[in-house]
């Protein structure tokens, strides 16, 4: 039997990525492989991060396959102690998780030393160039890219990147798959009565909210008349991972009534609320790679307007199944009129999104890997 082993964030860790590893142990797991989870022990240290809590507060799952926390990020003996565990299970094929230059050093070593054991070591790489930039990333996320014996990206995007850091690389570009461990959508009218909304027309900014994310251009095109008029609302869901304040003076200073903020980390419970009560999904990004978010929104058939950055655009068909605008927020308001111009366009893209899933499926996704 194959034997995996993933190497990155899982429970009790929360987030996208730690989501993203549970999901992709799961679809192993059930082609029979044998699967686990190597985690970390201490992620972020308390000073780097800016959220709330690194763990999950709700929602604790259970799994088929075993999560153990060893890494400690800043501690280079548990480096070292991680390699040696790996290397006592034996695993045809180590794949690790790399999402930003701070990890370089600790998913680095550990990988070097795996390698140089004669097991395939495969980068799984969320990012190459990280969006908030800084000196001496390039090099850092070289020495990470050169330990591994191959690497895999969710987006051509990331791929290009990588080659512009180092062309010499081992790369394939494959897709996000759909996250598929939330629960189905639920009732509109019980999920608005959960979060005190009444009926009407509603679009979502989901996840954390980060600087390079846009919101501040989506607020500025929720201040167009004709949306104002029509009583469509925004609502924001996520922790800010900067100061709240900051769009708060905006919402303030364009006089907006019509934009509702929830600043919390959404758990997975709540999840199917929030696509519930939307219409529309945004993702009004100013930079970007992908986004677990898209992938969300597909898994529910929701629509969704992307910005023309990174690898966004890969994923929608512009005016089938969602909208591909300029970072101009008049450009994003233009097509959030046309998108509710016609009570047809919900379901005719909604429909053309449920045909597509099938190309950005786990099965298919672990299928590319394994070959």
């Amino acid at each position: 039997m194959t034997k995996i082993i993933i190497v990155g964030p899982a429970s009790p860790l929360r987030g996208g990525i730690s989501d993203f590893n549970e999901a992709l142990a799961k679809s192993f797991y059930e082609k029979n492989i044998k699967i686990e989870i190597v985690s970390f022990s201490l992620q972020y240290p308390k000073f780097l991060f800016p959220g709330k809590t690194q763990n999950r507060t709700t929602n604790f799952q259970t799994f088929p396959f075993k999560i153990i926390p060893l890494i400690n990020s800043i501690n280079p003996l548990s480096w070292w102690k991680t390699a040696k565990y790996i290397l006592s299970e034996n695993p045809d094929i180590v794949m690790i998780r790399f999402w930003m230059p701070f990890f370089a050093p600790c998913l680095g070593i550990i990988s070097s030393i795996i390698k140089k054991n004669n097991i395939q070591v495969i980068g799984i790489v969320d990012n190459a160039i990280a969006h908030e930039k800084r000196a001496g990333d390039n090099s850092l996320v070289n020495f990470f890219l050169k330990k591994c014996h191959h690497h895999i990206t969710l987006s051509k995007k990331v791929k290009n990147d990588i080659k512009t850091i180092n062309r010499n690389i081992s790369v394939r570009a494959l897709f996000h798959p759909i996250y598929n461990n939330y629960k189905p959508l639920t009732d509109k009218n019980s999920a608005l009565k959960k979060l005190h909304l009444s009926d009407g027309k509603y679009i979502l900014f989901f996840g954390l909210v980060r600087k390079y994310k846009g919101l501040d251009l989506l607020i500025r095109a929720m201040a167009d008349e004709k949306i104002i008029s029509q009583n469509i609302k925004l609502i924001v869901a996520g922790e800010f991972y900067e100061s709240e304040d900051v769009y708060n003076k905006l919402i303030n200073d364009l006089n907006l009534k019509n934009i509702i903020i929830f600043n919390e980390f959404v758990a997975h419970d709540k999840v199917p609320d929030y696509f519930s009560i939307c219409n529309l999904v945004i993702l009004p990004y100013k930079s970007a790679t992908q986004s677990g978010v898209t992938q969300l929104a597909m898994n529910y058939n929701k629509p969704m307007l992307v910005t023309n950055v990174g690898g966004l655009p890969e994923i929608i068909d512009h005016h089938k199944d969602g909208y591909v605008s300029t970072t101009e927020p008049k450009e994003i308001s233009k097509h959030i009129l046309d998108y509710f111009s016609d009570e047809n366009n919900e379901i005719k893209m909604s429909d053309a999104l449920s045909k597509k899933k099938k190309f950005y499926s786990w099965d298919h996704f672990t299928d590319e890997i394994l070959k």
